[in-house]
């Protein structure tokens, strides 16, 4: 894939991403390859720009992300029924779902001009909330959906079904459905094991749980899983992909299905899943 037109979203506040956006515009132009900046994105170095991110995706054939993977995540929080392929530039900390360093920026121009990239398609899932005092509400999420406890420090329970099956009731500080694309991201510091982007499954994580014999559950992602509070007193809350929480009420139910919808996440083919991880990770191997 060689764009004709793409579309560049920064994290505004990340440092050094004014002069990024200047000197990836530049280099693009010479390349021939014309760039529409994202409002904020535009406002950062100077120039008006109103275009939001669904205005923009309707007009370029990839969108250029510069932040981390919680800029990615929260430009997912923004699609709605096209989705475009995205290529991401790290000026984060992690930066599990980038192609490369800021400081390789030019190595990406040319991979961008040149097509010299993959896709590795993330299946995305539909987390829907529904209850008898308010209307439902379906969000889009990446890496995982999250239903946790409050402010108090106590346990919660949350009756969970897998495909109108009843699987546990967990006794914990909350559970995470999540992605192979998530398994690398709270799944994992609960616990949770890793999960190859193509695996075909969902991973259930408790978080803390009080039986100990409660561990993750991998099921397949045509799985649709229900989460239900089961203690009317206890504030529980549904977190998508690290956005505001949403307070859940008593006869919430919370329904994780995958979604119709792909994310086409550009990768550079020499740098394989494992490799990503040996390095975000820092596997070094054993030193015995």
């Amino acid at each position: 894939m060689s764009p004709k037109t793409i579309g560049l979203i920064a994290h505004t506040g990340k440092p050094g991403a004014a002069e990024l956006i200047t000197q990836l515009r530049n280099d693009f132009d010479h390349a021939g390859v014309h760039v529409l900046l994202e409002g904020a994105t535009a406002n950062l170095i100077g120039e008006q720009g109103r275009k939001t991110i669904a205005e923009l995706i309707a007009k370029v054939d990839l969108l250029v992300v510069l932040g981390g993977d919680g800029t990615i995540l929260h430009l997912v929080s923004g699609l709605q029924d096209v989705i475009k392929p995205v290529f991401g530039i790290n000026i984060g900390s992690l930066g599990f779902l980038t192609c490369l360093s800021s400081s390789a920026s030019r190595e990406a121009v040319d991979a961008i001009v040149s097509g010299r990239f993959a896709f590795s398609d993330r299946i995305l899932i539909s987390v829907e909330v529904r209850s008898p005092k308010t209307p439902g509400s379906r969000m889009l999420a990446l890496n995982d959906a999250v239903i946790s406890r409050g402010e108090v420090s106590r346990l919660i329970r949350l009756r969970t079904r897998i495909n109108g099956e009843p699987l546990t009731e967990f006794n914990a500080d909350g559970l995470i459905i999540a992605t192979p694309t998530g398994s690398t991201a709270y799944s994992l510091s609960a616990g949770g094991p890793i999960l190859t982007p193509q695996s075909g499954v969902f991973v259930i994580t408790p978080i803390c749980p009080h039986v100990l014999t409660n561990r993750s559950v991998i099921v397949e992602d045509r799985s649709i899983i229900e989460v239900e509070p089961s203690e009317p007193n206890c504030p529980t809350y549904l977190t998508i992909d690290g956005r505001s929480p949403m307070l859940l009420n008593s006869e919430s139910v919370v329904t994780i299905r995958r979604s119709e919808k792909i994310l086409p996440l550009a990768v550079l083919p020499e740098v394989s899943f494992f490799n990503v991880v040996r390095q975000k990770l820092k596997w070094s191997g054993s030193t015995i």
